[in-house]
């Protein structure tokens, strides 16, 4: 273990730390500020105990799970604040204030799953089928489905889409995403197609000056909002019929298990998401197992009530 010096302090730690998700991690102020926030319960602990966060074993860090427990603080919050823990040590481990990872075997709360709802393509093609082509921002909507769909965006993403970042021949586009990371996703023929018949009707707008590049604009010639894009989607399931509560997410996530399903590797459906983790990912190997449990009971022979007569070959 490390000597701690002067320069060591735990607000010397705090303050590099928050400089390194800044600059090396290259998070937004929210999201820094929400590692912050977690990483406060865990200051407050070590106050409290007059424990250096230099000096903390896993058995310290076991006890201040247990205190979060005690504070009537939920599973999921209390995993958010350990998993923000974790960070704080890693850090740690990485610039040298400690020889070794004191969160390496904790443990985080068991977490009831919560699966997301996903859209077949037969639900997908409805949601479609259900615009209004004869209205202004009909073949728009269109477009922005099926782009969600076809390129498993999230919503933030597809809202800052610029026309530098299409590749329509290549038939790709560019995505700038979390803590400005690029990925590159394919797109697909039918969301190519959508694009250039939006296309005709975006060049009878007259585009506000600087919003020239924005692939989505509304009416008025100004780039989408998430909220538009969230209040279209969800008119748009009701219209269709659909009784799933969805959002634009519904469609990332219909995206990434209609990938799986169809024979895709966990690893490059991990890169088109442009998850920094594969766990984050393996949520939709869940989804994928509760789709194919609901397959087999409704048509499985074994499953499937026959009208047959008592007496059969019973073979």
């Amino acid at each position: 273990m490390k000597q701690q010096t002067d320069k060591n302090t735990a607000a010397d730690m705090v303050r590099t730390y928050q400089r390194y998700l800044k600059l090396e991690k290259n998070y937004s102020p929210n999201t820094i500020e929400a590692y912050l926030n977690d990483l406060r319960h865990l200051l407050a602990f070590l106050k409290e105990n007059s424990l250096p966060p230099a000096d903390v074993q896993l058995e310290d860090l076991e006890r201040f799970a247990a205190t979060l427990h005690d504070s009537g603080i939920g599973p999921t919050s209390q995993a958010r604040i350990l998993s923000g823990v974790r960070s704080f040590y890693r850090y740690l481990l990485l610039d040298g204030f400690i020889d070794a990872d004191p969160t390496e075997l904790l443990e985080s709360p068991r977490l009831g799953e919560h699966l997301p709802e996903v859209l077949s393509t037969q639900e997908v093609d409805a949601l479609e089928a259900s615009i209004d082509l004869s209205k202004p921002e009909g073949q728009r909507n269109k477009a922005i489905i099926e782009v969600l769909f076809s390129c498993g965006l999230r919503v933030s993403e597809l809202v800052n889409l610029k026309f530098s970042d299409l590749y329509i021949d290549e038939q790709y586009v560019r995505v700038l995403g979390k803590g400005s990371k690029e990925r590159l996703v394919p797109i697909s023929p039918k969301a190519v197609k959508e694009l250039k018949l939006w296309f005709f009707d975006r060049n009878l707008l007259r585009i506000k000056p600087g919003e020239e590049d924005y692939v989505f604009l509304n009416r008025r010639g100004h780039h989408l909002t998430r909220t538009m894009i969230l209040i279209m989607i969800k008119r748009q399931a009701q219209a269709a019929g659909i009784r799933k509560t969805i959002s634009p997410h519904t469609l990332r996530h219909s995206f990434a298990t209609a990938l799986l399903q169809g024979g895709a590797d966990l690893r490059a459906i991990q890169a088109m998401l442009g998850h920094e983790d594969i766990g984050t990912t393996e949520i939709y190997t869940h989804i994928d197992t509760t789709t194919l449990r609901e397959e087999i009971l409704t048509h499985h022979p074994r499953n499937m009530r026959h009208s047959e007569p008592d007496g059969g070959t019973g073979d």
